[in-house]
């Protein structure tokens, strides 16, 4: 078949087909990249704006600076309240704590005693103690109640041995002569002082609740005994003085240095080698005189028994044989 000739408006048409399809790829690529471009430009400024606010001072400061707790307040010196406010309660911030649990010593008191746990006493200087109580009332063996008045804050071990002399000691030595015991006549116990309210004197071991004063005691039938009272059972009172002295560490009263003629000082002092002391003399009513003069026979009976013989008469000393050879020297002299 022969080939037909290629006309001017046919190649026209081929040439300007052949230029159309590239000029359409050629835009569908242009709007791709703009959308392309577009699209990284809106990235770019929204990490730079993340950037500039991480770096501004305001982030800064807020990102390092944690949230400060509320710092306590501190009252000053000249509106505080003085410690000795606080020198017989006990401590505040055991107080609003959770209660704790009770000692071995509080335990063993329980059996034997009603009494209220107090904590750890706080006082000016050294004063307070641990594991304070408020002795109440001690149970005897046959569940009988012996009232302690008023009631005496001590610590613990202190507590538990005044119950146990009590219980072991003073209330089978009343038994044998007379009614039960019913009360404990406490004069003084926890005070923060020194020794004997001396002015800055040694603190005292009532200033650690270690120690108890004692007056006496009252029996079922209202009866007291005083422990100082010079009329009460001589017998009674030396059976108390050995019952302390053994128990006790230090044990004063009459005749131990004039602060105790009143009443009966007991302490758990510790010393060295556990040295105790005792001193408590025990004083007996002054001899009464008597009611009437005699007189007759009675009268003379009484002057010659009074009468002193010559035998009687004291001799003085003999003088020393050196003395005797001197004088019989100077008498043979004296004769020359």
């Amino acid at each position: 078949m022969p080939s037909q000739p290629i006309l001017p408006e046919r190649l026209l048409d081929c040439a300007g087909g052949v230029r159309v399809k590239p000029t359409a790829a050629t835009v569908v690529l242009l709007l791709a990249a703009a959308i392309a471009g577009a699209m990284a430009s809106a990235l770019a400024q929204t990490g730079a704006q993340g950037g500039a606010a991480a770096s501004s001072p305001r982030a800064r400061s807020t990102r390092a600076v944690p949230q400060s707790r509320s710092l306590p307040l501190v009252l000053p010196e000249q509106f505080a309240p003085p410690q000795e406010t606080y020198a017989s309660f006990p401590d505040s911030s055991d107080a609003a704590a959770a209660p704790a649990s009770p000692s071995a010593c509080q335990l063993r008191l329980a059996k034997v005693a009603v009494f209220q746990p107090l904590g750890t006493l706080v006082g000016p200087g050294d004063c307070g103690a641990p594991d304070a109580v408020q002795l109440q009332t001690v149970l005897l063996p046959d569940q009988t109640k012996v009232a302690v008045t008023p009631p005496a804050t001590l610590r613990c071990p202190m507590a538990e041995q005044v119950a146990d002399w009590l219980r072991q000691d003073v209330a089978p030595t009343l038994a044998e002569s007379g009614p039960p015991l019913r009360v404990l006549d406490n004069f003084d116990s926890y005070e923060c002082r020194g020794r004997n309210r001396v002015r800055a004197a040694a603190l005292s071991e009532h200033g650690r609740a270690d120690a108890i004063d004692v007056r006496g005691f009252r029996l079922a039938d209202g009866r007291e005994i005083n422990l100082t009272d010079v009329s009460a059972a001589k017998d009674l009172r030396q059976k108390i003085r050995s019952s302390v002295c053994a128990r006790f560490s230090t044990v004063l009263g009459p005749g131990s240095d004039g602060y105790h003629e009143e009443h009966i000082h007991l302490d758990l002092a510790e010393r060295h080698n556990g040295y105790k002391l005792c001193q408590w003399e025990l004083r007996e009513p002054p001899a009464q005189a008597e009611s009437a003069s005699p007189t007759g026979e009675a009268s003379e009976q009484a002057e010659q028994a009074a009468a002193i013989t010559a035998s009687e008469v004291p001799l003085p000393r003999r003088r020393p044989l050196a003395a005797n050879l001197t004088g019989s020297r100077t008498k043979k002299s004296e004769t020359k």
